[in-house]
């Protein structure tokens, strides 16, 4: 099978989106400001249908420039962290890091792709990293062309580690923090369960790169750190890498203490991007250059989270997301009970296609599902659960999630097809981990 173009993808699948404005009925859910996520959240039983609101053709083009502008935070922190890794490239101290690496592990892809792989898992676990890694994945396209992998080998390490870090944290403030608090639960309860499962799926998925590398596994290449291949890692260059490590340290505590948005993490990798500069003895000018350089390398990557945005902006105005919500849960309520449980899991996979964002996807479930679950006797611990298995895993698979589909682009233009292949069977294998989880909280009471 071979998908389309990527833009030609997201603008089939808004006009998807304005055709089930036809077809499904308009309705919404009653919604209250809740003062401990900062969100609007759905009110539980209070799905009433509205009068139709039809997307027309021209809507759904108008969805189009309103999802670019609804993603703008996103968006320009995209340009503004590919400008400032650009302007680390240009002093050469990225790829006399990667030569500086490989030198001293030779082409053990063994070691290098659990290290990096968890590393980016870390970002997952504690900060639910996504659009972060795009500007971060022609630094790994270059890792891995030195050690012979695969484009695709560099997207699992980064994005696919990190998904995954974060669909199985304990901590993720963006997943599993809000969804407890929206399930009235304790904050970081039940995380020893959730650290068991968590080292089982990152194994899984680092041993199924692994045994990918090792099987389509070409001939290194120098590619772009031939410049610098054989120089000593020389303390100007240091420097900037260590500004650059220095950079995330702050972004994980400026998120995590301060509750940092894409607006103070943009601002701050700007900061680093003049400074590496000036460091690296780019010079004011060089500098400049170099970001201008970085904004036209991520201007692709950075459009198609607006393109993949424009899908729920136009499943909105047409009035149908709590439609879908509605009519996938409802079915759920006449399972038993761990099926019932196992069935939450699948269906909030398909309903993190339509709206991608797991922040956005706890505020509109778990309200209705926490009652749900009330009623059935199942553990709200298990209704979070299934919640942050399904949508976080889902992640790895749907276009509508424009942070994929702008890190295929980033790294070398790996077709969506191709990543399908590689992480289908992964991902599947990583939701029957769930579902194992997910009966066995059932079965032992997890609260």
């Amino acid at each position: 099978m071979k998908f389309p173009h990527p833009l030609v993808l997201l603008c089939g699948c808004v006009l998807v989106a304005a055709a089930a404005s036809y077809v499904l009925p308009a309705g919404q859910f009653d919604r209250r400001h809740d003062a401990a996520t900062g969100r609007d959240v759905v009110i539980a039983g209070t799905y009433h249908g509205v009068p139709p609101h039809r997307v027309t053709p021209f809507g759904a083009l108008v969805a189009i420039p309103r999802g670019l502008a609804d993603a703008a935070a996103v968006i320009f922190f995209v340009f503004l962290i590919g400008g400032a890794f650009t302007v680390v490239d240009e002093t050469g101290a990225l790829r006399q890091g990667v030569d500086w690496l490989v030198r001293r592990v030779g082409n053990a892809e063994t070691v290098v792709i659990p290290v990096v792989s968890l590393a980016f898992a870390l970002g997952g676990v504690l900060d639910n990293m996504k659009e972060e890694i795009i500007a971060l994945v022609p630094v790994v396209l270059v890792l891995a062309r030195r050690l012979g992998l695969r484009p695709v080998v560099a997207v699992a390490m980064s994005l696919g580690a990190a998904a995954v870090g974060a669909a199985f944290s304990p901590v993720n403030p963006f997943q599993v923090g809000i969804a407890q608090q929206l399930a009235q639960l304790p904050l970081l309860s039940g995380s020893l369960f959730r650290i068991a499962f968590l080292t089982l799926a990152l194994a899984i998925w680092i041993w199924g790169t692994t045994r990918y590398a090792a099987r389509t596994r070409a001939a290194p290449t120098a590619d772009a750190g031939a410049a610098v291949e054989g120089e000593p890692l020389d303390r100007r260059r240091g420097t900037v890498l260590a500004l650059v490590l220095a950079t995330f340290g702050a972004l994980v505590v400026g998120v995590l203490r301060y509750g940092w948005g894409f607006n103070e993490m943009a601002a701050l990798f700007f900061a680093m991007g003049v400074v590496a500069g000036l460091a690296g003895r780019l010079g004011v000018g060089g500098t400049a250059a170099a970001f201008v350089a970085g904004f036209r390398a991520m201007a692709y990557a950075a459009l198609l989270i607006g393109f993949a945005r424009a899908i729920f902006v136009t499943l909105e105005e047409g009035r149908i997301v709590d439609t879908i919500v509605q009519g996938l849960f409802t079915p759920v309520a006449h399972l038993p009970l761990a099926l019932a449980a196992v069935a939450m899991m699948v269906v909030h996979a398909v309903v993190h296609i339509p709206v991608p964002s797991p922040s956005g996807h706890a505020v509109l479930t778990l309200p209705v599902l926490v009652p749900l679950a009330d009623l059935l006797g199942l553990s709200r611990q298990v209704t979070v659960l299934a919640y942050q298995y399904g949508g976080g895993l889902c992640e790895l698979l749907t276009p509508t999630n424009g942070a994929l589909m702008a890190i295929l682009a980033a790294a070398g233009g790996v077709r969506y097809e191709e990543w399908l292949r590689f992480a289908l069977p992964r991902v599947l294998t990583l939701l029957a981990l769930g579902a194992g989880a997910i009966g066995l909280g059932v079965a032992v009471g997890l609260q």
